[in-house]
């Protein structure tokens, strides 16, 4: 069986959003018991992290190394037109993900104890993000 759902996260500009729940209750809504979910977000500015759900510091920290490694209005980006934070958003979301592939077991993704998954909005203003959830699997 496979199940499809989209929806939608609404981001206040640069910064990780908890989507673990959204995804967890669409698996457990999808009625399949045990599969995969795969996880896609529809956009090339932002991007999907696996990470610590524990501590807010690592995510925090990520944004750190971004910010000294990808840093807004570097002078060798070309691609402006959007302003400072356009191209160093499109390198951060290549370095990262776009999509992600959880293990189904139980009707709900199988995540380790401190790990959640986020949407990481690499743009400063704030903006409307697609995620698509393929679930797929059988039924318990």
């Amino acid at each position: 069986m496979i199940k499809q759902k989209e929806f939608n996260v609404s981001t206040a500009g640069r910064g990780t959003y908890d989507i673990s729940a959204d995804i967890q209750q669409a698996v457990g809504d999808s009625g399949i018991a045990i599969g995969i979910c795969h996880v896609f977000l529809k956009h090339t500015s932002a991007s999907l992290i696996l990470c610590e759900n524990a501590d807010p510091a690592v995510r925090d920290d990520l944004e750190t190394f971004m910010e000294r490694y990808v840093p807004d209005g570097d002078p060798m980006f070309t691609h402006t037109e959007e302003g400072p934070d356009d191209m160093p958003a499109h390198v951060r979301s290549i370095l990262t993900q776009s999509d992600l592939n959880l293990p189904v077991s139980d009707r709900q993704c199988d995540l380790g104890v401190w790990q959640g998954i986020y949407l990481w909005e690499h743009r400063n203003a704030p903006h409307q993000r697609r995620v698509l959830l393929t679930i797929s699997g059988e039924n318990a």
